[in-house]
Parts: C-alpha cells; structure tokens; sequence
C-alpha cells in the first residue's frame, strides 16, 4: 500500500548528519550518466540543425547543457535524499549516505544552474538559455517536487525534462527550434516511460517502501508491461518520422526500422510473460536503441548524407 501524505513531504534536510566529502561525491550529485546522455541528445540537436556556428560557442553551449543536467541532478539528489535513504538503488548516494551535506547539494545546484543559463544567454542565445532554464526547472521542480510523489504518471509528464536538450541545442545553433528539433524531443519523451517503466518493475519493492508511485506500485506489473507495449507501438512509428522530413537518411531508416522492430518485440514478450529477465533485456535494449538512432543522425550529418526527404519541404531546418 502506498504511504500516506506526511510520508510525501519535503526531506528533513539536518537528518543525516555529513561525514567530510570527497571531489567524486560532487561529481556524483551530478548524475554524470545521464548528464552524458543529455549531452549527447543535445550536441545531435546541435549539429542536425546545419547552421554554421563558432566552434568555442558550440563547445560553450555543450558545455551550458552539461552544467544544466547537473544542477537538475544535483537538485533532485537535494529533494529526494529522504526516500533516497530507503532505497537499494539509491541509499548509497551521497547525501543518504552522508558523505555530503544537504544544503552545500542545494548551493551546488542552484549556483550550476544560475551560471549555465546566464551563460548560455550571453554567450549564445536567449532562446537557447530560456529552454535550458526551463528544463532544469521542469526537472527540478515540476518532476522531482511535485509529479514524482504524487502520480504514477509521473515519468510520464515528466519526462518532458529529459526529452528536451535536443532542442536545446538545436537552439544554440539556429536561435529556433522547428518541427524536426521537436520530433527529436518527441521521440525521446516517448521513449521515456518504456525505458524507465522495464527498470521500475525489478524496483518495485524500493518504490513501495519509499511510498514513490510508481505505475508497477499503483497498478501493478501486469498493466505495467501492457502500458510499457503501447508505448512501444507508438515509439516505433514515430521513431521513422525523422525520415519523411528529411532529417534522417538511409542509415537512420535502416537503424529506426530494425531497433523499432526491435524494441516492440522485446515489449511484446514482456507483456506474455512475468520475467524479471526480459524486463532487464528492454532496458538494456532500450539505452541501446536510443543511443543509435542518435548516432545514425549524428553520422549522416557530419558525413554529409543525403536525407531522404521523402515528404520534401515539411520541416524547415
């Protein structure tokens, strides 16, 4: 059963008194591997907008939404130290852990956030600067604070946050961010929910002690695997749309259609069967998929690939 309301107010910030922190400790508020996927969405957003741009700003823009997804993940490790603390999967972090200090999390991500977006906007683009500091406040604030404790729908909605740095750097680039930045954005945001729903399913326990939502808590597993198939469905289309607004080529075609195919199958077998196995196949088949559809994009971009345009003229880059 899920915890009552008290159990969802904000974290004791003086309850774990702090041991003497180290450099790693600080690195690792920053959830550097999902600021390194962050980066990676948004440098593809960067260089898929065919705009000519200085190579120190576009390193300062990449190294703005660097910054921006670690003080969101500094933020949220701030938040979350409470039901961190009962957590398998969390309680060795640093704040539960006490190795850091609530409030020097809470100075760490306001301080990294202040400064990548004032950066951003002096030295690139306010356009670019307003959807990063939108971003890390969606994460923050919108996710963390509000939709993580108080609807399973919460990777769902909140999602938006991770889903966003391609536009972000197709931002840096352009100064706009068109339909094929945003059908990035959408591919990820759908993408989201499957990924973070197979994972969440060998987490159950965590998230019912933590009194955390999550769909699998709420709803159970099986309706879990059925929303994690339907998403699929709707992913593996979507994933192909790059290719009739001339975004992707042929190698993007060719990796959207197999890893689709794919993804769905891997849902389609999770939702037959119970298999704490098969859901940890998605997941990792699912980091995977993502990671190439980006890097076929990133490669026929550099390369100089011609798209396929097959529907010519609906997206302006």
């Amino acid at each position: 059963m899920l915890k009552t309301a008290p159990d969802f107010a904000a974290p004791d910030r003086a309850a774990v008194p702090a041991a003497p922190a180290r450099w790693q400790d600080y690195v690792a508020l920053l959830k550097p591997r999902v600021m390194s996927l962050v980066v990676f969405t948004a440098l593809c957003g960067l260089v898929c907008a065919a705009t000519p741009m200085n190579p120190i700003l576009a390193g300062v823009a990449v190294l703005c939404i660097a910054v921006g997804a670690g003080a969101a993940g500094a933020l949220n490790m701030w938040y979350d130290a409470d039901i961190d603390a009962l957590m398998r999967r969390t309680r060795s972090r640093p704040i539960p852990a006490g190795r850091v200090q609530s409030a020097d999390a809470l100075a760490l991500g306001v301080t990294l956030a202040l400064f990548s977006v004032t950066l951003m906007g002096l030295a690139v683009n306010l356009v670019a600067a307003a959807l990063l500091a939108f971003t890390i406040f969606f994460y923050a604030v919108v996710y963390t604070m509000w939709l993580k404790r108080t609807t399973p729908q919460n990777i769902v909605i909140g999602g938006l946050a991770g889903a966003l740095p391609p536009a972000v750097g197709w931002a840096a680039a352009s100064g706009a961010a068109p339909l094929n930045a945003w059908l990035l954005v959408a591919i990820i945001f759908v993408w989201t929910p499957p990924h973070f729903w197979a994972l969440s399913l060998g987490a159950r326990g965590d998230y019912e002690r933590a009194g955390v939502p999550m769909l699998p808590v709420v709803r159970g597993e099986a309706s879990t695997r059925r929303h994690i198939l339907i998403y699929s469905l709707v992913l593996a289309p979507l994933g192909l749309t790059p290719v009739l607004t001339g975004l992707g080529g042929p190698l993007y075609l060719a990796v959207a259609a197999l890893g689709g195919a794919g993804f769905a199958g891997l849902a389609a077998r999770l939702a037959r069967r119970k298999s704490e196995r098969d859901a940890k196949a998605l997941f990792g088949f699912s980091i995977l998929y993502l990671a190439l559809l980006f890097a076929a994009l990133l490669v026929e971009h550099i390369a100089g690939v011609r798209p396929l345009d097959l529907i010519a003229g609906i997206a302006a880059r």
